[in-house]
């Protein structure tokens, strides 16, 4: 069983479960956070396990903390989606694991009584490519929004934006590793030690 909640990236002084967000308007979010190792610069990633994360909240804790913050919603370790905000209010997304994100993404036919069944057939891998190449399609777009919003965050991109779409591309186990590794690639400073595993 994987993990299935919000990893939160932002930068303050102070620990981000001081935000407001975190507090008496959101309770919730605090049940069962887990606090990565922080990176040099005040940049802080919490996994939180609980809690419903609205999209208000990425701009609620932009303005706390003054920074370009982003949220990866991953389901079962296997898919997130990466929503960016800067200051600005510039918003970049992208899909963590393009294979896993197009087989969630699908529609099924509207007559289609048993899933199951229906996921068996050459139809439904013809509908998964269908979907993986527009999703691909868009990741150039998304590569250029990541490599923006880190600008705005004070980082030097590391990696050309060939490589940010190379990862963008890949496909991983843990997403979670996926997402530091981005992290990392945007040119962020690297924590002392790699992310927790799932």
């Amino acid at each position: 069983m994987g993990f299935s909640g919000h990893l939160v990236f932002a930068r303050s002084e102070r620990p981000l479960l001081e935000a407001p967000l975190f507090g008496s308007t959101n309770p919730g979010l605090r049940d069962d956070v887990h606090e990565w190792q922080p990176r040099p610069g005040g940049w802080q990633t919490l996994q939180l396990e609980q809690g419903i994360w609205e999209d208000e909240y990425l701009s609620t804790l932009v303005e706390w903390t003054g920074a370009p913050a982003c949220v990866a919603d991953v389901s079962d370790s296997s898919v997130a989606l990466v929503t960016g905000l800067d200051t600005n209010r510039h918003r970049w997304q992208a899909w963590l694991n393009l294979d896993n994100a197009a087989a969630l993404l699908v529609e099924e036919p509207e007559d289609v009584d048993d899933v199951s069944l229906w996921m068996a057939t050459p139809e439904f891998d013809e509908a998964i490519g269908h979907k993986r190449a527009e999703l691909d399609a868009e990741v150039p777009t998304d590569a250029e929004g990541a490599l923006m919003w880190a600008s705005a965050a004070g980082v030097q991109a590391a990696a050309q934006q060939s490589r940010i779409e190379e990862l963008l591309r890949a496909q991983e186990t843990f997403v979670e590793e996926q997402f530091d590794a981005l992290l990392d690639k945007l040119g962020f400073p690297e924590a002392a030690h790699s992310a927790p595993q799932p």
